[in-house]
């Protein structure tokens, strides 16, 4: 349940950007899962320190998922690795009790992948309170809000390039780029990077802090920016959202790590080009209502008359969904009598 509020390609860089070699140390995330020192290439503007984060400009998450806060006090002791950079998500949920996890109700609201833009709302000392345009909330009209670690954001703004990379696996090691290039970190389903280079194996990627790195080709699609990773269909949706059957339900969870049940059809969607609410009760008021869904439709499900759950119908009588912390995404019938007692109706956000 989620709650209702709250080979090669040539770049292109731009005018004050440039390759400017190897640097002999590439920061914090190359000493994770790598037991060796190594070089990593970076484009950037050369010695020039990169932009400090300003109130009311613009920033770039650097770690692989970061979690936004309700409050800096929020996260707890359990919670750290998550504010690490890199943040150690798996090792986070791992060590998470399902108590502990249900308890994420009320300290976290929603998570950004690596690459997304956020807008900087305020400033206090080691944190960012952030709004994310992608997420569309009628809590921030300028995007979901929520508090950040600074040191998962950047203010670099990214390198530009002919090619974008979008992670379909549900999640991907990035490594150093090297010609046997070892392991970072993982990084997301819809994870977006500006592309370097590609092979019948490797596509060199730039993280948002212009450092150049690769990941598995058959990991990625590639595409123009501004379009989809995935062109939008019924079945690509209904594809999308089964492909994360037997992933665990994660409160405020908008990963390949973890999802809660408007965070599964967010990033389905988003994948598909097609920008929708972030929760579940402006995802029940947006797109077109219908009567008889098809497959790739939002089903939603209330109590009291407040939409406090949604699904996506994918045929026959099915539904795919997460359905709370302790369980996995699932594949079940529309008609279970817990789901047909709260049916509040279905909207359509694509139609061919």
């Amino acid at each position: 349940m989620r709650r209702t509020v709250r080979g090669a390609v040539a770049v292109i860089l731009t005018a004050t950007t440039a390759l400017v070699g190897w640097d002999g140390s590439a920061g914090a995330a190359d000493r994770t899962d790598v037991a060796w020192s190594h070089h990593a290439a970076r484009v950037g503007s050369g010695s020039v320190a990169p932009p400090s984060l300003q109130v009311g400009g613009s920033a770039w998450v650097s770690v692989s998922v970061a979690t936004l806060w309700r409050s800096p006090d929020s996260p707890r002791v359990v919670d750290t690795p998550a504010l690490a950079n890199p943040a150690r998500i798996q090792e986070w949920l791992t060590d998470l009790t399902l108590t502990q996890r249900r308890a994420l109700n009320g300290h976290a609201d929603t998570q950004a992948l690596l690459g997304d833009q956020v807008r900087v709302v305020r400033l206090r000392p080691g944190w960012a309170r952030v709004a994310v345009p992608s997420q569309p909330s009628q809590l921030d009209a300028r995007g979901y809000p929520g508090w950040v670690p600074r040191r998962q954001l950047t203010a670099r703004p990214p390198v530009s390039s002919p090619q974008q990379a979008t992670v379909l696996a549900r999640t991907a090691w990035l490594r150093t780029d090297r010609p046997d290039p070892a392991r970072l970190f993982r990084i997301s389903f819809g994870t977006r990077l500006s592309v370097l280079g590609e092979d019948d194996r490797w596509v060199r990627v730039v993280t948002p802090d212009g450092v150049v790195r690769r990941v598995l080709r058959s990991a990625v699609v590639l595409h123009l920016p501004g379009e989809p990773a995935l062109p939008p269909s019924t079945s690509s949706l209904v594809k999308t959202a089964t492909s994360f059957v037997g992933l665990p339900y994660l409160w405020a969870g908008l990963s390949g790590f973890g999802l809660d049940c408007s965070g599964l059809t967010w990033l389905d969607y988003r994948v598909h080009g097609i920008t929708i609410p972030r929760d579940a009760l402006p995802e029940s008021r947006g797109g077109t209502p219908v009567t008889r869904p098809r497959p790739g439709d939002l089903l939603f499900y209330a109590t009291d008359g407040l939409v406090h759950h949604v699904s996506m119908y994918v045929g026959n009588g099915t539904m795919v969904h997460a359905p709370r912390t302790g369980q996995r995404v699932q594949v079940v019938a529309t008609s279970s009598p817990t789901y047909t007692s709260e049916y509040a109706g279905a909207r359509r956000y694509y139609s061919p």
